[in-house]
């Protein structure tokens, strides 16, 4: 068997309850709409950095319930003693300028709110935008947000076309639920 080219031809080869197989049949390009889940993305594609994303899709429930179901608000009045918490917990990946750059994100997120109303709302404001622009944007508001970190999150949430191939159908069924 040839090599997959894409995400979508390798989950195609892995059996249903693999974890690369769920994200991408569930999650991986669909429209996410809660600010906190949004977040929690970001949290996500933070974290990844440097590491593999099998690694991060076997600890994302430990993510979860170490940033407080990822509550925009409650991570953003996390003090020492819970970055102290976070660094000692080994179900989640232990770099304090990621838990760091999590707090400061979640601090500029709350003003994000006030201002636009949600963070989903200032996001859907700047949709048009190119790839590079949103990388600009996103460098100029948030910590650790390289150019990876930012194409994967907006192409995880829906924002950038190209988390599946055409012939998906995973890509088609995202397509029908956009023009609902």
């Amino acid at each position: 068997m040839e090599k997959p080219t894409s995400y979508c031809e390798y989950v195609n080869t892995l059996k249903e309850e693999n974890l690369h197989r769920i994200y991408h049949d569930t999650k991986y390009g669909f429209q996410v709409n809660s600010d906190d889940e949004l977040f929690g993305r970001l949290i996500l594609e933070i974290n990844q950095a440097g590491l593999s994303w099998t690694t991060i899709l076997k600890k994302q429930d430990n993510f979860r319930v170490a940033f407080s179901n990822f509550s925009i608000k409650k991570i953003a009045n996390y003090k020492e003693e819970d970055i102290e918490r976070l660094l000692a917990n080994s179900g989640i990946i232990r770099n304090k300028l990621k838990i760091n750059s999590v707090i400061y994100n979640a601090n500029k997120i709350i003003e994000i709110q006030k201002k636009y109303g949600s963070f989903k709302g200032w996001l859907n404001e700047q949709k048009n935008l190119d790839l590079e622009s949103w990388i600009k944007l996103f460098k100029a508001n948030f910590k650790f947000t390289g150019g990876e970190i930012t194409k994967e999150f907006l192409m995880s949430t829906g924002y950038v076309k190209g988390a599946h191939i055409k012939s998906c159908c995973i890509n088609k069924l995202i397509n029908e639920s956009t023009l609902q």
